[in-house]
């Protein structure tokens, strides 16, 4: 892998932001039969299937019906919940499951979609270059379009007052992300959503953040679970997400002493390791200055 992809794999593993009770499976573990989520060659790029396991918990693309007000063809975001609609006529919608990060969540109101793309370049914000320059100062100049790509297959841009508002609705190559709050970005789909939404919107489409209130009203409170994904907040909800947190802790506690005992045993047997080599060393007539060290050359 070249030096620069892989360099940007490990800045989206930073930018993944979870309390994973345990490893999820990796994408295509658990293969998925849903026609809407299966490979895809698109242009020169294979997009890989959707595991199966990050589609449970309602994170589907479907067709539903929709309480809101908004025209067809409008964008709906719900940061709270973590949806996405794409309101249609007769009352109907089609959802979509996000995660949203940072700069998602700095948005509110209304804008409107100034451009569309395929398989977009990305560049980081000043802001990140500047707060952490480790990270992004190597992608000052962008980086292509791609299956390493930050932004994925597609692309989505919101315009104020005709200008370029910086948030964006795109494909991710973080699957585990969906449904999640994540450290950097804005509303990430599934690439497979994300191609999708893109054929459908039009450029000058409207796009609506919903506030915390037009969320309750419409959706319900919701409340992250214990590995990090927004669930409708119920008793059951809640009661499930504290035992969760309880074995998550023991999980760490014990993790710790187990590391704790293999450190302690480790430093015993390099003790022990250490006098048979003074021992030997002695038989031998050897000084202890000159004993020569296991796995160091004396040449």
């Amino acid at each position: 892998m070249p030096l620069i992809l892989s360099r940007l794999t490990a800045l989206l593993s930073l930018l993944f932001l979870a309390a994973c009770a345990g490893t999820p499976p990796q994408d295509g573990a658990i293969a998925t039969t849903r026609p809407d989520y299966l490979g895809v060659q698109d242009g020169e790029f294979f997009i890989e299937p959707v595991a199966e396991y990050h589609l449970a918990g309602g994170w589907v693309r479907e067709d539903v019906s929709y309480a809101g007000d908004e025209t067809p063809g409008t964008i709906v975001v719900d940061t709270f919940a973590r949806r996405l609609y794409f309101v249609l006529d007769g009352g109907r919608a089609i959802k979509y499951g996000i995660a949203v990060g940072r700069e998602g969540l700095s948005f509110r109101g209304e804008g409107v979609v100034g451009r569309k793309a395929e398989w977009p370049s990305w560049q980081p914000t000043a802001n990140m270059i500047r707060t952490r320059p480790d990270l992004y100062a190597q992608f000052a100049g962008g980086l292509p379009g791609g299956l390493e790509n930050p932004l994925g297959a597609r692309a989505v841009y919101l315009y104020r007052c005709g200008r370029d508002s910086l948030f964006r609705i795109h494909g991710t190559i973080q699957n585990e992300s969906i449904g999640r709050a994540t450290s950097a970005g804005c509303i990430r789909l599934f690439n497979q959503d994300a191609i999708d939404l893109y054929n459908r919107v039009e450029i000058g489409a409207r796009v609506k953040v919903r506030n915390l209130e037009e969320s309750l009203r419409l959706e319900g409170p919701f409340i992250d679970d214990a590995s990090g994904i927004a669930v409708p907040e119920t008793p059951e909800a809640i009661a499930l997400k504290e035992r969760q947190l309880v074995e998550i802790a023991d999980a760490e506690l014990r993790q710790v002493q187990d590391d704790s005992i293999a450190a302690e045993l480790a430093a015993k047997q390099a003790v022990q390791a250490d006098r048979k080599r003074l021992a030997a060393c002695r038989r031998n007539g050897i000084g202890e200055p000159d004993c020569p060290v296991l796995g160091v050359s004396t040449s």
